[in-house]
């Protein structure tokens, strides 16, 4: 405990409250409403102005639904979206799933929501385990915070918004990064539906092929494993024993693979790979690699595949009522532009040298993100 600090439980010194869901059998309980309505998966905006859903005065009245406060720190209780955290900005009401606690004098808002944040993995372990994980108002209000003086907490709040500052910026440059390599793509190739420079054209299954190269095994222990879900990052690592779904399987991969998300909502994933690892099966996960390198360049391959046009194309063709899948036969038959490989190979000298700056920045993100959870814990654990 830190000096001259009073630590108590958030219920003793806040107000909580959750919300409400008008009927939806009671269409006049939306129907031109002009009460924004803020369910949990809308939290993530952080500072709250606005909502996708409106009530009306009768749905108001008539749901336990309720008014709440500007400056109200709210955090999501259920599902996927437990331990996220938001200020609500405008008068506003909310769902059930979301835990309202009221402001007050002695709690500045962005602190409050801080030190919230620091505690969402620990939220998050104790939501799971059911079918819908979910936490309570009870949890959250046993929750024991620090109680700094409020111009201390002005000052930590202060400290902390300046490295989130610098994670912003560094997390709009590689967004700049990736924007300025696809406007080469355009630049040099033009859109490659409309093929307006003409182009050779062939089906991706003519230069690519679908590698399959599924494990059968109940367990299997690999240097590298990326799952579907974070296909756009680069996981090296330690050896992991994965478990292998039966109906999901396991893909072994090589460098320089061309690794798709092959399920809603993950079908806009992609993934060049940098080192030989394992990842979700053919359920999941496409791998794709080049048959001719003569032919297509894999960073060439990489940018078209990643274009809005293809993921449109695959968007189209996914089979399947819950999780739709892409279609691997039609996926296969995609239009692919193929210029001369010599410009495919200016293109990714060019690409290479973005990644290049992207990596930097991604280890000074990762150095910045490690100084955040620091401080962090330092003035919340």
């Amino acid at each position: 405990m830190k000096e001259g600090w009073e630590y108590k439980k958030l219920g003793e010194v806040c107000e909580t409250c959750s919300g409400g869901t008008p009927s939806k059998s009671h269409p006049e309980y939306y129907e031109r409403g002009t009460i924004p309505w803020l369910r949990s998966g809308e939290i993530s905006q952080g500072l709250i102005y606005k909502t996708e859903l409106f009530i009306t005065e009768e749905g108001l009245n008539k749901s336990s639904a309720k008014m709440i406060p500007v400056d109200t720190v709210s955090i999501a209780m259920y599902g996927a979206t437990i331990g996220q955290v938001g200020i609500i900005k405008t008068p506003m009401c909310t769902n059930q799933a979301i835990c309202n606690i009221l402001p007050n004098d002695t709690i500045f808002p962005l602190f409050l929501k801080l030190f919230l944040q620091s505690k969402k993995e620990k939220f998050v372990s104790l939501g799971a385990g059911g079918a819908q994980p979910n936490i309570s108002q009870n949890i959250i209000r046993d929750t024991l915070i620090p109680l700094p003086p409020l111009t201390e907490q002005q000052s930590i709040v202060a400290e902390l918004d300046k490295i989130n500052e610098i994670i912003d910026l560094k997390k709009a440059q590689l967004k700049d990064l990736d924007l300025l390599a696809q406007s080469i793509f355009y630049d040099m190739f033009g859109d490659p539906i409309e093929n307006s420079k003409g182009w050779e054209v062939k089906k991706l299954g003519e230069v690519c092929e679908y590698a399959r190269t599924r494990t059968t095994s109940v367990e299997i222990t690999v240097d590298n494993y990326v799952g579907v879900d974070n296909l756009l990052q680069n996981c090296q690592g330690k050896k992991i024993a994965v478990k292998v779904p039966d109906n999901v399987g396991l893909t072994l991969y090589k460098e320089g693979d061309v690794l798709l998300g092959n399920i809603r909502p993950y079908l806009k994933k992609i993934w060049l790979a940098t080192n030989e690892g394992a990842c979700n099966g053919d359920v999941l996960t496409i791998r794709v690699l080049p048959q001719k390198d003569n032919l297509i360049h894999r960073l060439f391959l990489l940018k078209s595949l990643s274009t809005d046009n293809f993921f449109e194309y695959d968007n189209k063709y996914a089979k399947g009522e819950k999780m739709p899948r892409g279609d691997k036969k039609e996926i296969m038959k995609y239009p692919l532009i193929l210029p001369p490989l010599s410009l495919q190979q200016s293109f990714a000298e060019k690409i290479q040298a973005i990644e290049s700056q992207k990596s930097a920045i991604k280890q000074s993100l990762a150095e910045v993100e490690t100084l955040l959870a620091s401080r962090m814990d330092y003035w919340f654990n």
